[in-house]
């Protein structure tokens, strides 16, 4: 910006700029290293500093800072470092960040969006239509529904958008509004309905959040299944994790990249992506001092895909998979991981790679934690 002979040089990126995330992480990143933290070593937003046996964790989004200590008093001088550098208001105990409700209680912390769902019930309409018991029919089988009437693109975008956000707390309908969310180019009413009932299950559900439970260990365990054919229009196979940190850590449900021949092939190809998610988690458990020494199970209800990874030789139908399941076995002999196998009814990731029956349904949706706060 030049005004006659005069140039004008910006010394700060401003509030609102594409750059300015970028700018405020830098100085932040400065400052809190210069003063003694470090850096997380998988999160680059997590810092950490200890003094002795106590520990402080501060964990950036933007402009916003979480942070949490076992001491007060550590707690108390990184907010006066904080507030004594930068203009900033102190919000007191973590109770809503992001959309998310935190109840932090005596024997636990309890997460939901309580108010979103609310919010999107009414949003969309359906606050007078009754509640149903899951979120969708097992007897339903979406396809493209060429012959379908057309709805609007935007509305039902918007829908499947919303819905993509509450999955960060509600597992229970990621499956269901993944199958919804094929058909966003080209909706009909028949997806419009199917959608739309995951909102009338909601309705009957709104206050269910995760619990996380104070006392327990952290011992990292995976679960892995997958569904073979599972999607009507292109026959590929749906995948489903879980890892668990003795209460509910991550889940993942996901069309598959390509199609398996065998059953087999499929739960070989979801067992990779649970042995990376596995893996990350440990590395990430070292930032916050928790070492995972042992081999971490992932559990998987296949004793063929269990078989591939613990058998150097190639045979026929295994030789066109050998580089998805290179890695997966590459860990079981480093003895990062093992395969272990279990029963399909007692299979956590069921719940995302199929639509199930009321009572199997509400069976997975306590083991992972999912209850109504009383």
């Amino acid at each position: 910006m030049t005004l006659g002979d005069e140039v004008y040089k910006l010394k700060k990126a401003l509030y609102g700029l594409k750059q300015a995330p970028r700018a405020w992480y830098d100085t932040l990143s400065q400052f809190l290293t210069n003063n003694g933290f470090t850096k997380g070593k998988v999160v680059r937003t997590l810092f950490r500093i200890q003094d002795g046996e106590s520990i402080l964790l501060v964990q950036i989004y933007v402009d916003d800072i979480i942070f949490a200590s076992t001491n007060k008093e550590l707690s108390d001088k990184f907010s006066n470092l904080m507030q004594g550098k930068f203009e900033m208001s102190m919000m007191g105990e973590l109770t809503f960040f992001l959309g998310l409700q935190v109840k932090q209680l005596k024997d636990g912390t309890f997460i939901s969006q309580t108010k979103y769902t609310r919010d999107l019930i009414k949003k969309f309409g359906m606050e007078e239509k009754s509640s149903l018991k899951i979120p969708m029919n097992t007897s339903v089988k979406m396809d493209m529904d060429a012959d379908g009437k057309p709805v609007d693109q935007t509305r039902y975008r918007a829908l499947i958008g919303s819905l993509l956000y509450l999955t960060e707390s509600r597992p229970d309908i990621t499956f269901a509004v993944g199958v919804c969310a094929k058909f966003q180019s080209a909706p009909k009413e028949s997806h419009m309905t199917a959608a739309k009932r995951i909102l009338r299950y909601l309705k009957g559900c709104q206050e269910v959040g995760l619990w996380y439970q104070k006392e327990g260990g952290f011992k990292l365990i995976g679960y892995s299944d997958s569904t073979i054919f599972g999607c009507r229009v292109d026959m590929k196979s749906t995948s489903g994790t879980c890892q668990m940190l003795e209460t509910f850590g991550f889940w993942f449900s996901k069309k598959q990249n390509s199609i398996a021949t065998s059953h087999g092939e499929g739960e070989n190809i979801v067992g990779q992506i649970c042995c990376a998610k596995v893996l990350w988690m440990r590395q990430q458990l070292r930032d916050y001092d928790v070492e995972e020494k042992k081999e971490i199970p992932i559990m998987c209800d296949n004793t063929s895909a269990i078989a591939i990874t613990q058998n150097p030789v190639l045979h026929s139908r295994t030789k066109h998979i050998d580089v998805r399941y290179h890695f997966i076995r590459d860990h079981v002999e480093k003895k990062d991981i093992t395969l272990e196998y279990i029963s399909t009814h007692k299979q956590l990731a069921d719940i995302f790679t199929k639509p199930l029956c009321e009572s199997r349904f509400e069976e997975l949706k306590h083991e992972l934690g999912l209850i109504e706060l009383s």
